[in-house]
């Protein structure tokens, strides 16, 4: 059975929805056992070390490059076709969004795909602040928000009514990309061996990476033979999360991509964690770390929707295209991260050991 078959079979939508949940189920079981979090990097490179999240973030993101540009390469996706491109992206929002994501990460201890996929395992902590999430990103989607982010995010916006793609915008081939990703995937593993990562945690990091191309090359390819316009896209889970809430709050939803991802996440998470024996029940420590949690995740849902996607979709998902206002963002949420860390943790940390001589 082909792809037509299927869409003939299933209809146009539930295609649409059965591909995401293939690609949230790859990317939850992935991100699962390989511990994935861009929180957990960005808090080693400000502490000065490069360690093994760190080690696991790269080799993620530059898999999902070399896998994406690999598929472009062989005719599987066109990098102009995807939607993060065909729209202008903002500057100013991925300047002020990234760095408020960037705060908000290390607030609740994890990006908002890495709560998603603790939610799966039994943490109350990331069920609560994912639910958080989820309603303020829908409130700056359609909400009462809405208005300040799309004030924000016209401040400073792409010329052309489209987004740019980096190398070109720096006077470089495009096809240049896969070669990046190839040589930050060596690096990565360079990282990996010298900080004795076993093998297991760099596949299912490179699972992450790959679950990114599944994405683009699934849509991809429905949008070739489907009547219905549909969106080219991948992970990311700021819009999708605000889809899912309002897809069980709907009388009469709608199944797409965004709708099969997120349950997709979680029950691939899940199935991870129940194999590997890791199912535990959490919850907060205190008032002050729920407290911390909630205005962790409100940022993340606001910061997130500004950006243009959160540390999976701007980070990897916009990044492994190149997409330059995707990789501004990037780069603003390592710096609120980083800052956050060495303002807050760091410095609180320092405080209670000074207290304690």
């Amino acid at each position: 059975m082909d792809l037509v078959d299927l869409v003939e079979l299933l209809g146009e939508g539930n295609a649409e929805a059965l591909m995401g949940l293939i690609v949230g189920l790859v990317f939850g079981i992935a991100a699962q056992r390989s511990r994935f979090c861009l929180r957990a990097a960005t808090v080693e490179f400000a502490r000065g070390q490069m360690g093994p999240r760190m080690a696991i973030w790269l080799l993620t993101f530059s898999t999902a490059v070399v896998w994406v540009q690999g598929a472009q390469a062989l005719g599987l996706f066109r990098v102009s076709d995807a939607r993060m491109m065909a729209v202008a992206g903002s500057w100013s929002g991925a300047v002020i969004g990234g760095l408020i994501f960037g705060v908000g990460m290390v607030l609740a201890r994890g990006c908002s795909g890495r709560l998603l996929v603790l939610a799966a395992t039994g943490n109350l902590r990331s069920v609560i602040a994912g639910m958080v999430f989820a309603l303020v990103a829908q409130m700056a989607l359609y909400g009462w928000l809405a208005p300040l982010r799309l004030w924000l995010a016209g401040l400073w916006v792409t010329p052309g009514g489209r987004n740019l793609h980096l190398l070109p915008m720096l006077g470089l081939p495009a096809r240049l990309a896969l070669w990046l990703g190839l040589a930050l995937a060596l690096g990565a593993i360079w990282l990996a061996l010298r900080n004795r990562i076993g093998l297991r945690p760099l596949v299912f990091a490179s699972g992450v990476g790959f679950a990114v191309a599944l994405g683009w090359v699934a849509t991809w390819a429905l949008a070739q033979i489907s009547f219905e316009p549909v969106n080219v896209t991948s992970a990311t889970f700021t819009g999708p999360s605000a889809n899912t809430l309002m897809f069980f709050l709907n009388p009469n939803p709608g199944l797409r991509f965004d709708i099969g991802l997120v349950p997709g996440v979680v029950l691939g998470a899940f199935l991870a964690a129940l194999w590997a024996r890791e199912l535990q029940w959490q919850g907060y420590d205190g008032a002050g770390a729920m407290r911390r949690s909630l205005i962790g995740a409100a940022l993340m849902g606001f910061g997130g929707m500004l950006a243009g996607g959160c540390a999976i979709g701007a980070g990897v998902t916009g990044g492994s295209i190149f997409a330059a206002t995707a990789l501004l963002a990037l780069l603003c949420m390592w710096v609120g991260a980083a800052l956050t860390d060495m303002l807050v943790d760091q410095r609180g940390a320092s405080r209670q050991a000074g207290g304690l001589v």
